[in-house]
């Protein structure tokens, strides 16, 4: 479940001290235990919000009246579904990190841009010629055409069907990535190790504590010159899960740094190369990128009880094989994870396509609270 970082980062990391270390020490090698599948939302780093950009991120505001009477307001990325019928392509960079353990803690590297599938692919390319990027797979949702197109366009056309359905060029989508260069983070014995992949399937997994890799992430996009409000950089690790304060497994989170209009957005996924797992192939991704369309500065408050904010992914990460659907595309078949429509915050069923408050029409209740 996404849950925000802590509020403070000193105190954050005086506990990570602590904690990690523990868990270093008392998990035995190559176990992990009471290991469960969660993403993280945030932190929205204020202090280093851009400074007077010079373009934003495209990005629209809108607004409905929940089921409790309260409005929720929203900032989603795109253009406004109900007044315009125009194509968005959002900008996006892919930054591969490359994890290494040393002796004391696994002896293992774990590196997304040399990495080779079975299908021939690295992690890297076989994550751009996914539905995430490849607008080759239809997706027709009972009975419904929402069109041939990228995943979590998909999505969001279904989201706002009410309008879509007849403003047939409302399309956001993802921009043909850009390969930056890969970044390398070597993991101290205290802050992360080297284990089974405690979700099944074959394979070993790594780990490593989310606030010290966002600390890492701060650095790396204030030195890549190509990142900038109006693009979308994705940090993609292979094989390696996050903690917090020891506890595992984040599969990926979202961030910002300041505010709409003018936050820098960004986001982190891991792929785990092993269809039965947690965050297998693209799954992580496609819940993160599901997540910053509907909630890029990680803001969009809602009254329910599960969630404090608009993340689409949560509410389902939990379902059968974590809330995955198969599809193939180029011979391989990925895993992606259904989302929650706003219908379930609350919002008029009769905004989504056939008032289904999900993409697969797996979640039968509004949000708790609601």
């Amino acid at each position: 479940m996404n849950k925000p970082f802590a509020v403070s980062v000193i105190a954050a990391f005086l506990a990570l001290a602590c904690a990690s270390i523990a868990f270093a020490q008392e998990t035995k090698y190559p176990d992990i235990l009471d290991a469960k599948p969660m993403f993280k939302a945030g932190p929205n780093h204020m202090e280093l919000a851009p400074s007077t950009p010079a373009t934003g991120l495209t990005q629209w505001n809108g607004s409905f009246k929940d089921l409790l009477g309260f409005t929720v307001k929203y900032t989603m990325v795109g253009t406004n579904p109900a007044l315009t019928n125009v194509t968005s392509t959002i900008p996006v960079y892919i930054i591969p990190i490359k994890m290494v353990y040393g002796a004391t803690n696994g002896n293992r590297t774990f590196n997304p841009k040399t990495h080779v599938l079975s299908n021939g692919k690295t992690v890297i390319n076989n994550i751009i010629a996914s539905p995430i990027f490849n607008p080759g797979v239809n997706f027709t949702q009972g009975g419904t055409n929402l069109g041939t197109t990228q995943y979590i366009d998909a999505f969001q056309r279904g989201n706002f069907w009410k309008y879509v359905h007849t403003h047939t060029g409302y399309h956001v989508l993802l921009g043909k990535p850009t390969v930056l260069a890969t970044q390398t983070i070597t993991v101290p014995a205290s802050l992360g190790g080297v284990y089974t992949n405690p979700f099944g399937g074959s394979g070993i997994i790594g780990t490593y504590d989310v606030y010290a890799f966002d600390a890492k992430l701060q650095t790396f996009m204030k030195n890549l010159t190509q990142i900038n409000p109006s693009v979308l950089p994705i940090f993609v690790t292979y094989d390696v899960f996050l903690t917090d304060l020891g506890g595992c497994c984040i599969g990926g989170y979202h961030g910002a740094n300041g505010v709409q209009p003018g936050g820098q957005t960004y986001s982190q996924a891991t792929y785990v190369d092993s269809p039965s797992s947690f965050a297998a192939d693209v799954s992580a991704l496609s819940h993160e990128i599901g997540e910053w369309v509907d909630d890029p500065f990680v803001d969009n408050n809602v009254n329910c009880n599960d969630n404090s904010i608009l993340e689409v992914g949560d509410p389902l990460e939990n379902n059968a094989k974590y809330g995955n659907y198969p599809y193939t595309l180029g011979g391989f078949t990925y895993n992606l994870q259904s989302l929650v429509f706003i219908d379930y915050f609350g919002a008029p069923k009769l905004t989504s396509v056939h008032s289904w408050l999900a993409f697969q029409n797996d979640e039968a209740h509004r949000c708790p609270g609601q």
